[in-house]
């Protein structure tokens, strides 16, 4: 699956860690809480159903306590190598009322129980990409995969 740059955002990262636990990190709901989402953020809910056409739902929540419900679906699922989902989809394939991205989780064995992590935001449109990137992309998702290594180290 490629997008022009123009529809894309991506993040890449390497881990100390092996595909299946930073894998087990992304399709665990009660991993996901703990790293998904930049402290003083939080995630009330996580409901997960890893696999393609399998519904999720996500429920982040500020600081003051506002929460802010997520739904999506996935479409591919690669044990350990690739997650793809999108909220196009809120269930089955009910449609959303705005698709804003597709989500590519791509984890690529470098050996020594290492892991290269590629996460990448696919957008409809140009302008979602550019509303993701000034809503803070690359430090929000930045600062949640150095959560996710702080949990990898003691998982």
């Amino acid at each position: 699956m490629t997008a022009s740059t123009q529809h894309e955002l991506v993040l890449v990262r390497e881990f100390d860690a092996p595909r299946e636990k930073i894998y087990k990190a992304w399709t665990d709901p009660d991993l996901l809480k703990q790293w998904f989402v930049p402290r003083p953020w939080g995630v009330t809910e996580a409901t997960l159903d890893v696999r393609p056409g399998g519904s999720s739902v996500v429920v982040m929540q500020d600081p003051e306590g506002n929460q802010y419900p997520n739904r999506g679906v996935y479409l591919e699922i690669v044990e350990n190598e690739k997650i793809v989902f999108t909220d196009a989809y809120t269930s089955a394939w009910v449609p959303s009322e705005k698709p804003f991205f597709t989500g590519l989780i791509l984890l690529e064995d470098l050996g020594k129980g290492r892991t290269k992590y590629t996460a990448k935001a696919l957008h409809w449109r140009a302008e979602d990409k550019e509303a993701h990137e000034k809503m803070g992309f690359h430090e929000g998702w930045g600062k949640a995969a150095d959560q996710l290594a702080e949990l990898l180290a003691k998982m």
